[in-house]
């Protein structure tokens, strides 16, 4: 057993390198998804928008629960890995023969021609990806972050300077083809380079049935999540046009930059560090109290931050063109705003093997969106309407995540919400202030934005001091030696 500070270390460092991870990821992606939109038209990322839905629940359906079964499991074999293995890959090779034979179908639904060749190259992905989920698994069993991080960095970058030259050369909406499958190609040859784990050829039945108890429950409650978190690429290309869901498709892309970082930031290392833990009650709550507190600290303002500068920010990156996609991705920050909240809940179901629960939730869940979606849809709500209710069923879902979560670890929701009311209020206070400032400035985009973001983070930080918000000083106290030897680093680089 892990004394607490070893574990403190272990979970914060690991936090970081995986934030690194996803910000340097998703910053690299974000880049080149800026030079993208400036080359590509909206209806370019619409095209690919229609098709995500099915490759992502293709993908769920290959990983089938069985990786966070494996990091769950703390006496995982060499034969429990090749079994997991030689099983995603076959899966992976059925799936992609689903989808090739379905393309046309597919293309005749959203009225698409060109959806047949596309789904058919684009869904390669699956076979690439199943190859790299168990090198994946190990490094995060180990919370060896700061791989995963070298490998996202170089498969982003690789992918990126691959697809901005197709971009430049004409080819449209096959240079975001290219990029999607460069991106896995590169990132599952490099986790085998750096991972040196290699599969037995043995199937074990054993191993099959130990981590299929638990994670047909997660499959299932997976490709219910992933089907309604993608259901918006099939109402709006099904019923607008490809360019308003590539506005839409842009939109969340951006969003996700700053709130997946986060949250799957939080999700993958507090999974395994809490299931070491699962045994310790005291512990184990007192871990995922102080995760939740960090992540709102973390999140709150940032999503509300992004919304308030959204408008010069869209016009100062993307030009006017992408304009209407600020509103949408405004929205949608208030819904990211919750994303950590929601991994850490779940997390704490299945750190505690309730994967029967998980999925009883994710049906709850999906139950009161679809409702949702339905009444937007009878009330011609338009896209916007669709959007409020994705925002409105995040903060449902919350209550819903907390209030059976709370049984597991004695954290009840109303311990939870009195623990991020604050961090809330702040984030709020200091994003109507950066908005009526963006709204009285005269000033160009850029010199607009440098105001409205430096100030954001000066009233955060002087609000969080006078609401005596302990996070924002062991937030100082995790980065400020990490600053320090990084800082040390480079110079001793360019001396």
């Amino acid at each position: 057993m892990q004394d607490s500070n070893s574990l403190k270390s272990k979970t914060m460092t690991g936090m970081l390198w995986s934030f690194i991870d996803f910000v340097s990821n998703y910053g690299i992606q974000f880049i080149i998804q800026v030079i993208l939109a400036r080359l590509l038209l909206p209806e370019h990322f619409g095209v690919i928008g229609m098709i995500l839905v099915f490759v992502a629940i293709s993908n769920s359906i290959v990983d089938s629960g069985f990786s966070q079964a494996l990091i769950r499991d703390q006496q995982t074999t060499q034969e429990d890995y090749s079994t997991v293995f030689h099983f995603n890959l076959f899966i992976a090779v059925v799936m992609y023969g689903v989808l090739f034979f379905s393309a046309q179908a597919i293309s005749v639904f959203f009225s698409e021609p060109q959806l047949i060749e596309i789904i058919r190259i684009l869904s390669l992905v699956l076979i690439i990806n199943s190859l790299g989920i168990i090198q994946k698994v190990i490094l995060i069993k180990n919370v060896d972050f700061k791989t995963i991080t070298k490998v996202s960095i170089i498969a982003a970058t690789t992918s990126g300077t691959i697809t901005i030259t197709f971009a430049m050369l004409g080819y449209g909406v096959w240079s975001l083809v290219i990029n999607i499958i460069s991106m896995q190609f590169t990132q599952t040859l490099f986790l085998w380079i750096f991972n040196k784990w290699i599969p037995s050829m043995t199937f074990k039945v054993q191993s099959f049935k130990k981590f299929f108890v638990f994670g047909y429950k997660l499959l299932l409650s997976g490709l219910i999540d992933t089907f309604y978190n993608n259901i918006y690429y099939l109402i709006i290309g099904r019923f607008y046009f490809a360019s308003q869901l590539g506005y839409y498709t842009n939109a969340v892309k951006f969003r996700d930059l700053a709130s997946q970082s986060i949250a799957a930031s939080v999700q993958r290392v507090s999974y395994p560090v809490l299931s070491s833990i699962q045994e310790d009650e005291k512990r184990l709550k007192s871990s995922v109290r102080k995760i939740i507190k960090t992540s709102a600290f973390i999140n709150f303002p940032l999503m509300v931050g992004l919304a308030a500068i959204a408008n010069p920010l869209f016009n100062l990156l993307l030009g006017d063109k992408w304009m209407p996609s600020v509103l949408y991705f405004q929205l949608l920050c208030l819904a990211g705003m919750l994303y950590p909240l929601h991994a850490i809940n779940l997390n704490i179901l299945q750190v505690k093997g309730r994967s029967d629960l998980f999925l009883l939730l994710e049906i709850i869940k999906k139950t009161a969106l679809s409702f949702l979606i339905a009444m937007s849809l009878v009330f011609e709500l338009g896209i916007l309407g669709l959007i409020g209710a994705a925002v409105l069923n995040s903060y449902i879902s919350l209550f819903i995540n907390t209030y059976y979560s709370a049984k597991e670890i004695s954290y009840s929701a109303k311990e939870q919400l009195v623990d991020i009311i604050p961090a809330f209020i702040v984030s709020i206070l200091m994003g109507g202030i950066v908005y009526y400032i963006g709204i009285i400035l005269p000033f160009a985009s850029l010199i607009e934005l440098t105001i409205q973001i430096s100030s954001g983070v000066v009233i955060y930080v002087t609000y969080s001091k006078l609401a005596k918000i302990q996070e924002l000083k062991e937030l100082y106290e995790l980065v400020a030696p990490i600053v320090r030897v990084l800082h040390t680093k480079m110079r001793s680089i360019f001396e």
